[in-house]
């Protein structure tokens, strides 16, 4: 892994339109980078605009505004065939195994079709490389012949993962790939993305609902609430010591497998989260947050580094000293 960002987005904004000229504020003004053979976690709670992200980095859907870096070029000012050929270098698991892959081709022909899209190989290098990647993820090459419908669920997420890394990209997004997958083979695919990740420089973007499930894959962790961050850290910062009352409620609702362990008391969220068609003023979080002030209702705290690295959104910290929390 290098200090030089691979991708960077400045204050990026994706708005959608709803019913009565109302906007859902998805992503409302998010700032982070990831670095050359990094992983970036991104957990949250369904809906605070994660996959948005991810969809707007890859260009899948274009962002209402912001700025978005790749390899140091203006991904947003990019068109046709200059945006085609940076698309090689990106790429997308997507987090349910069974709605993406196409019911009607065989396991080869999905591998093999960024390849014939991209027109980097003729027909029988298309199904050399198609025998490399199912062995890389684990498969039996035979299995090329099958249709989805006749692999299980953590298969078809090892042809999503084999589908992505065919045009040999340097960054991925992983969206949610092991929420639809049984515990037990959550793990043996988080396994695969890591070694993958040493064998190829890969560089991740992994999305998840939960602080468990990214816990081992990734270098920082940034945590999002109602469309922003409000907390950013390197990974193992984020679990010894949570600052944001969010991500500490997010830590403490991770179960303990020791029925012997001692019971601490736990934070626990109260209330729904806002709407995000209209977010409350100041801080989004102050409608939950057992800490809020009248300040916090006010005003919208700034997202800012109190110690190297570790970047929050929280009225309870400054820049450089953190204050007492109650």
């Amino acid at each position: 892994m290098t200090d030089q960002p691979l991708v960077e987005i400045k204050d990026l904004k994706k708005h959608f339109p709803a019913a009565h000229k109302q906007i859902v504020r998805a992503v409302d003004g998010v700032s982070f980078s990831i670095r050359r053979g990094e992983t970036l976690g991104l957990v949250g709670e369904s809906g605070c605009g994660k996959t948005t992200i991810g969809r707007c980095l890859l260009r899948l859907i274009e962002p209402t505004s912001g700025e978005i870096r790749f390899g140091g070029r203006d991904l947003l000012k990019l068109r046709g065939g200059e945006l085609r050929e940076l698309r090689r270098r990106m790429q997308i698991i997507f987090q349910d195994p069974y709605s993406s892959l196409n019911p009607r081709m065989k396991a080869g022909s999905i591998i093999g079709e960024p390849l014939e899209i991209h027109g980097v190989s003729d027909r029988r290098e298309r199904r050399e490389r198609v025998t490399e990647l199912l062995s890389v993820v684990g498969l039996d090459p035979d299995y090329a012949n099958r249709y989805p419908h006749q692999f299980s669920g953590g298969q078809r997420q090892r042809i999503g993962i084999a589908r992505a890394l065919a045009l040999n990209p340097d960054f991925i997004v992983a969206d949610e790939p092991v929420s639809a997958l049984d515990v037990s083979v959550q793990a043996q695919v988080v396994n695969l993305l890591q070694d993958l990740q040493e064998k190829f420089g890969l560089t991740y973007l992994f999305i998840s609902h939960g602080l468990a499930v990214v816990k081992h894959i990734s270098t920082r962790v940034g945590v999002m609430y109602l469309g922003k961050l409000v907390e950013l850290a390197p990974a193992e910062k984020i679990y010894e010591r949570p600052l944001h009352p969010y991500t500490q409620a997010l830590l403490a609702a991770i179960p303990v497998p020791d029925p012997d362990a001692k019971k601490e008391s736990k934070q626990k969220l109260g209330g729904d989260v806002p709407n995000p068609i209209a977010p409350p003023p100041g801080c989004r979080f102050h409608t939950r947050c057992p800490h809020a002030n009248d300040r916090c209702r006010a005003e919208e705290p700034e997202f800012e580094e109190i110690a190297p690295g570790h970047f929050v959104a929280c009225f309870l910290y400054d820049k450089a000293v953190e204050s007492v929390r109650p």
